[in-house]
């Protein structure tokens, strides 16, 4: 497969996974952009093991924890306080308050609840995050349920 397609097929799922990773729209296409300079800079080293997707997802897996690691190694500094926060107004609210719960979510549970939401395979999103098949079933009816909690919890459908 040749880099636009591959590009063309699975910006958007990176994407979103991404957004579940910082719940932040211009960080979230950062990201996604990394990691597609990542895939077609090591695209020739593709081994075939998995499919391609399961590759795509790793790298972007490891790509938002190493983004993640840094914040907490850096602390963001104040904003100034004269600068107003611009909410997305194109994404509905229920939307993004499922991103803002995703990204309260531990880092496995982020990977593995954005995978679940892409419609990844489960035995492959146990190869991107390295448990068994049955763990991640597990772990996904797990965080199904605290996301339904939080819902209720907040009035939401």
């Amino acid at each position: 497969m040749e880099f636009e397609q591959i590009y063309k097929t699975y910006w958007d799922r990176i994407f979103r996974l991404c957004m579940g990773f910082v719940n932040d729209y211009d960080a979230a296409q950062d990201l996604a952009q990394e990691t597609f300079i990542i895939v077609w800079q090591k695209l020739e080293t593709f081994r075939n093991e998995s499919s391609i997707g399961t590759w795509i997802f790793r790298i972007a897996s490891n790509n938002c924890l190493r983004q993640i690691e840094k914040q907490k190694r850096f602390p963001k500094s104040e904003l100034p306080v004269h600068l107003s926060e611009e909410k997305l107004t194109s994404i509905e609210p229920q939307i993004q308050f499922l991103y803002k719960c995703i990204a309260e979510l531990p880092e496995t549970d982020r990977i593995i609840i954005s995978l679940e939401l892409e419609d990844i395979k489960q035995n492959e999103i146990a190869k991107i995050v390295g448990l068994s098949e049955a763990n991640v079933r597990v772990k996904i009816h797990r965080i199904k349920e605290k996301l339904t909690q939080k819902f209720k919890e907040n009035g939401q459908r």
